[in-house]
């Protein structure tokens, strides 16, 4: 029977003739030595797995911040629009008192009646 022996390719023909995954490329290109294990491409997924999920969740903190700030632009010009409501109600009803209203309408030759008024009463068969 024969021993059993391997053979030792060379670099230059094993770049040539390999069309391995991506994981084996990465393991040539970071690891490659033969001495080392190189890189232990059994964890790739898992890294690039979190690497996503940290990417996502990045994404996701600049997402919530921006809709924050969004939020508080709207809340400061809801309060804005609140105060001009309240301000704009406040000057129509002191516009429709009575004083002021006799007041604006002196200019047009207009004068309040100085007589109090009364009720008109109509009896049953008149109407």
């Amino acid at each position: 029977m024969s021993k059993n022996t391997y053979k030792v390719k060379h670099k230059g023909n094993m770049d040539k003739q390999s069309s391995g995954s991506i994981f084996s490329f990465l393991d040539k290109k970071l690891g490659g030595d033969k001495e080392s294990e190189g890189l232990p491409v059994q964890y790739l997924p898992y890294f690039l797995f979190f690497v996503v999920l940290g990417i996502f969740y990045i994404g996701n903190s600049h997402y919530a911040d921006k809709t924050i700030r969004k939020i508080d632009k709207l809340e400061q010009e809801v309060e804005d629009l609140r105060a001009d409501y309240t301000t704009l109600k406040s000057e129509y009803m002191f516009a429709s008192k009575q004083s002021e209203v006799a007041k604006r309408v002196k200019k047009l030759g207009l004068v309040e009646s100085q007589e109090p008024p009364f009720k008109i009463v109509i009896e049953e068969g008149e109407y």
